[in-house]
């Protein structure tokens, strides 16, 4: 019989991390052998930060990470079902904050079903100290000068400080 590993993605924006983004990766972590954090390039969005940017940032947040070995740090455009046949994929990992997150994330999962019948989605309540904790949340907290710390990885409060000068005066 063959040993198999279980992989999985984490796909999204990162744009940025958050410390819900690491949350469900650590807890990803303890359900699959690794976990893949696939940051999608998208060029109908227009991102904070470049996928290169937002690469780094992810790198560094997790530089000295306990399971550093189970982690891959990629990004990736196209379909997700066909990326995640390319790395021989178990599985999709998807964050839900609340209940308005299960509706598009439901219809995404039901298309990539559809698409791939090999692929598992796998959906994971944000923790609760996280619930309230989005990127877009972020940057308008840091875009005013809002203290960011504990909301996100260092790296990225660092890399928010260079494209939001308020944040330099707190």
């Amino acid at each position: 019989m063959e040993n198999k590993e279980r992989i999985a993605i984490y796909p999204g924006s990162f744009d940025p991390l958050t410390n819900g983004h690491v949350d469900i990766i650590e807890r990803g972590l303890k359900i699959f052998d690794k976990v893949i954090i696939a940051v999608l390039y998208n060029p109908a969005k227009t991102a904070l930060f470049s996928v290169d940017e937002r690469l780094d940032m992810i790198r560094k947040s997790f530089s000295s990470h306990s399971n550093q070995s189970s982690i891959i740090i990629d990004s990736f455009g196209g379909l997700l079902v066909d990326y995640a046949r390319q790395k021989n994929a178990v599985a999709i990992i998807r964050g839900m904050r609340a209940i308005s997150d299960f509706e598009s994330e439901f219809q995404m999962a039901l298309m990539n079903r559809r698409l791939s019948r090999d692929v598992q989605t796998i959906f994971l309540m944000t923790g609760l100290r996280w619930i309230f904790i989005s990127s877009s949340i972020i940057k308008e907290v840091a875009r005013f000068g809002g203290d960011i710390s504990g909301m996100a990885p260092h790296p990225v409060k660092c890399k928010m400080k260079e494209k939001f000068p308020l944040l330099n005066e707190k």
